[in-house]
């Protein structure tokens, strides 16, 4: 059985009378490539903050690599990378220089970390290029750099290819998946751009206004996203009681108070619309598809694309 990289039981975070996060309860894996999904506000930087030691839970605990309390978290901190922001670089020195510098500071003694973590993240060749004319991508890269040149177990990034463009974005992907394959490094990322997790994650959170509404594997995922017939009706308890004794479907799921997802019966649609109408259910609509990640999300939250 793997190991249990991160564990929170109950993580809440209050700023005065507003809950930011409320019990929350991870369990990261690992080797996973976890992925947090959720609007802008719904809590995933706030937690975020607290794994990474820049922020302190209202209640809750947390566990890394097995250490809680104030001295075990902080040990066990030391094994992770973080990027939440931008990483603070000198504008007028190299790649090279810049990582000899934080190379220095943090104390790391392998004389070949800065050649090789080049290397790792592709800007081996960037030589006396200055950090003020690195395109996007590449200070993106350098970020990665510095979060992973003291060889993390965990990395924990917050959004870390936001305004990249397509190529730049598959640079960052192309290392995150060596990380994690080549190095076993377990990683918590969050990102709005959901096509993009969709190629990454091995595991999702989604969160909601401060909850962590869901954890689901991304084969179990798979499964559910695959072709199946979402109706919306007026009355979802007397539609299931239908479709469970009348249709005889018993693959389903209520997504929220107006729709339901059928994996059974998708090549019949035309049945369960005359089933639910005989029956004085109103049938506002009836969609045949498969779903994608932004579909399954804004289903699960209860809203549109537009909310």
């Amino acid at each position: 059985m793997k190991e249990i990289v991160i564990k929170t039981r109950n993580l809440t975070k209050k700023y005065k009378d507003s809950i930011v996060l409320n019990n929350v309860n991870l369990d990261i894996k690992r080797g996973e490539i976890y992925g947090l999904v959720g609007k802008n506000g719904a809590g995933k930087t706030t937690l975020i903050r607290m794994l990474s030691g820049l922020s302190f839970p209202t209640n809750g605990e947390i566990e890394l690599f097995n250490g809680f309390g104030e001295n075990g978290l902080n040990k066990a901190r030391r094994r992770i990378g973080v990027i939440i922001e931008t990483p603070c670089f000198f504008p007028y020195l190299s790649a090279r220089k810049n990582l000899e510098y934080y190379k220095i500071q943090r104390g790391i003694d392998d004389e070949e970390v800065v050649k090789n973590t080049l290397k790792f993240i592709g800007l081996e060749d960037t030589g006396n290029k200055k950090f003020k004319n690195f395109s996007l991508g590449m200070k993106q890269r350098l970020g990665l750099g510095l979060a992973i040149m003291s060889n993390p177990d965990l990395l924990i990034l917050d959004e870390p290819i936001n305004g990249l463009d397509p190529a730049g974005i598959v640079e960052i992907r192309e290392i995150l998946l060596r990380l994690n394959k080549e190095k076993n490094v377990t990683i918590i990322i969050s990102s709005h751009i959901l096509s993009e997790l969709e190629q990454l994650t091995t595991q999702y959170g989604f969160i909601n206004k401060g909850e962590l509404i869901e954890q689901i594997s991304a084969k179990k995922l798979e499964e559910k996203l695959k072709s199946c017939i979402v109706i919306k009706v007026d009355n979802v308890e007397k539609a299931t009681a239908i479709i469970e004794n009348q249709l005889g479907c018993k693959d389903y799921e209520v997504l929220n108070d107006k729709n339901i997802r059928l994996m059974q019966l998708v090549d019949k649609p035309e049945m369960i619309a005359q089933a639910l109408v005989m029956s004085g259910i109103k049938l506002y609509s009836l969609n045949q598809n498969g779903l994608n990640l932004e579909d399954y999300f804004m289903n699960l939250i209860g809203g549109n694309k537009n909310a």
